[in-house]
């Protein structure tokens, strides 16, 4: 048997992107286990690493199954009088609405089946929800579930031609107004529209290894840790932040091998994300592990994998393989910090369960 080559960022990335992408088309994961509320593996663990360290709470959420189910928990996040907005593409109640000790406050739906990005934009006093479907659907709603706008499909207001594909993942928006789209389960561009929804331009596309380009574009944020705002997306495929300027320009890029992030988020100084699963490589053939958390400093360092392994990096300060060392997690989708330093870990392809919180230590 010849030796293992040994493992680079260009031939990690090209012999595990075909496995990942039929992973993630490929349900359910083998592997997957059902959440086990009555005896919960690793409820009361600590987790994570450094001064990033979380008490894992799995029984967080109170609501109550059989009258509330979820499908895949996709995103959270915090509006400002504290109340969590949970995501879900559970048609009957798309959103559900807790308080930080699990209760649950309401829920209101827009009969979305497959609602999949929640981002919080704050216009002056105003809270506002962008809330994207990856069958084609990209709105923004009011705090109860109000639609106030609805995007054009990329066919709609000349972004494709008729009959490309566009399934997109996540919608922001920009201070200034500007709205930005990740089509990330279709073409792989960001879209760019005005604050009336009026199409701009795009940037990006499909591309295997050139900067800028993305093989999937999941996830977006607006980075305002920078003295000027940046857009900051999630190169899942590639286990990769990328960095543009608000007008689509590249700037730069932070490589997490194994991680295959999903959204970016902001908080305070950190950059945070859910991985949704990692890769093992095992003689040049990778295999498939699953989700953890992933945080990083202001910096853009990594500082604590709570659920991975923890970071280790080479001479260059290139952080090393990361991979799920505790399976608290199954496939990480998103991570919600809230005003208090605890983190709620949403999950898809999980066996329908709810958040987990993680009780900072």
């Amino acid at each position: 048997m010849s030796p293992a080559r040994p493992l680079t960022r260009r031939s990690f990335l090209s012999h595990s992107t075909a496995s990942a992408a039929a992973a993630l088309t490929a349900f359910p994961f083998p592997y997957v286990q059902a959440a086990d509320k009555t005896a919960p593996e690793f409820h009361g663990a600590v987790i994570g690493h450094g001064t990033h360290r979380y008490r894992v709470d799995k029984l967080w959420s109170q609501a109550d199954a059989t009258k509330v189910p979820v499908n895949n928990c996709h995103e959270m996040v915090q509006v400002r009088d504290g109340r969590l907005f949970m995501l879900t593409d559970q048609a009957k109640n798309n959103m559900l609405i807790y308080d930080k000790k699990g209760a649950l406050l309401g829920t209101w739906t827009l009969n979305l089946g497959g609602a999949h990005g929640l981002s919080l934009v704050r216009e002056g006093d105003k809270e506002v929800l962008w809330i994207t479907d990856t069958k084609g659907r990209v709105l923004k709603a009011d705090l109860e579930g109000k639609i106030l706008l609805e995007l054009p499909t990329a066919a709609e207001c000349g972004a494709y031609p008729v009959g490309q594909k566009y399934a997109p993942t996540e919608a922001t928006a920009s201070p200034d107004g500007t709205i930005y789209v990740a089509d990330g389960y279709g073409s792989q561009f960001v879209l760019r529209f005005d604050a009336a929804g009026k199409f701009l331009d795009k940037f990006g596309g499909k591309s295997d290894l050139a900067p800028g380009k993305f093989l999937q574009a999941h996830g977006v944020a607006i980075d305002t840790r920078t003295p000027e705002p940046l857009l900051l997306c999630t190169e899942r495929m590639r286990n990769e932040f990328q960095w543009f300027t608000l007008d689509g320009k590249f700037v730069r890029s932070v490589y997490l091998p194994g991680a295959f992030i999903s959204r970016p988020v902001i908080s305070g100084e950190h950059l945070l994300a859910g991985v949704c699963f990692g890769m093992i490589p095992n003689d040049y053939r990778p295999k498939l592990n699953r989700g953890f958390v992933t945080i990083l400093d202001k910096d853009n360092r990594v500082i604590s994998n709570p659920g991975g392994t923890a970071p280790k990096f080479d001479d260059n300060g290139q952080v090393l393989l990361m991979m799920q060392e505790q399976a608290v997690i199954q496939h990480g989708h998103d991570v919600c910090a809230d005003d208090q330093g605890d983190l709620y870990v949403c999950q898809w392809n999980a066996n329908k369960v709810y958040p987990y919180k993680l009780h900072r230590v």
